[in-house]
């Protein structure tokens, strides 16, 4: 939650006088927790816990990545409490189709014996994957049906992603009920869609959407 995406949309919250929250999921950040006994069902329990107890009224969910497929889970949980979703290179059945079904014969050999492989990461250090997060995420797959969420959503990806293909966004686009769909292909973007330019696509996004849920009915 200290990443420039939240700290950008918590100023422009605060300038907006627009309430915000930003969290770290377990394992992740300032949170406790061992990243390595993370699932997908927990972070989505964590996003719903934060949801339930710490805000009120309609919500506007801004997911990145990982968080990109939790807020889809959310949308689903929660249909009457969310007004609207912002994607950033949202990465809905991940687990399943971005890494095991790429892993060679030899990792899930490793997988399936030590119960967990260390993935490098072009972001820091190698990150834990383990055969219960894999296994797990199974449970929350997405993408083979209809998403049944009807309010508005913005769908930013970078056509230069190497972690999350831009074909992942027309996808999403393609499986959301809604109508009310606008989808942003930056050709020059990469995953974590960071530059300045990137944030004032991002912090329009949120605005319009915002606006949307502040304007009166009718």
């Amino acid at each position: 939650m200290t990443g420039t995406k939240a700290t950008t949309l918590e100023a422009f919250a605060r300038a907006r006088g627009q309430a915000f929250i930003r969290f770290d999921y377990f394992g992740h950040g300032a949170s406790s927790g061992d990243f390595a006994e993370g699932t997908i069902g927990r972070w989505r329990d964590d996003a719903l816990a934060v949801l339930d107890e710490l805000a009120t009224g309609p919500q506007i969910l801004i997911g990145s990545s990982m968080g990109g497929w939790l807020m889809l889970l959310l949308s689903l949980l929660r249909p009457d409490r969310i007004a609207g979703l912002v994607g950033i290179a949202a990465a809905p059945d991940f687990t399943e189709e971005l890494i095991w079904q790429k892993l060679p014969p030899a990792i899930i050999d490793t997988l399936k014996r030590d119960k967990r492989w260390i993935e490098p990461s072009r972001y820091g250090p190698g990150l834990p994957i383990t055969l219960a997060l894999l296994e797990e995420g199974r449970a929350h797959l997405l993408l083979g049906r209809a998403i049944g969420f009807d309010g508005p959503v913005r769908l930013l990806h970078g056509m230069a992603d190497p972690d999350v293909p831009w074909q992942w966004a027309l996808r999403i686009a393609e499986k959301l009920r809604g109508s009310d769909l606008v989808l942003s292909l930056i050709k020059d973007g990469d995953h974590r869609l960071s530059r300045p330019e990137d944030l004032a696509r991002l912090t329009a996004a949120v605005a319009e959407l915002s606006d949307k849920v502040a304007a009166p009915a009718g």
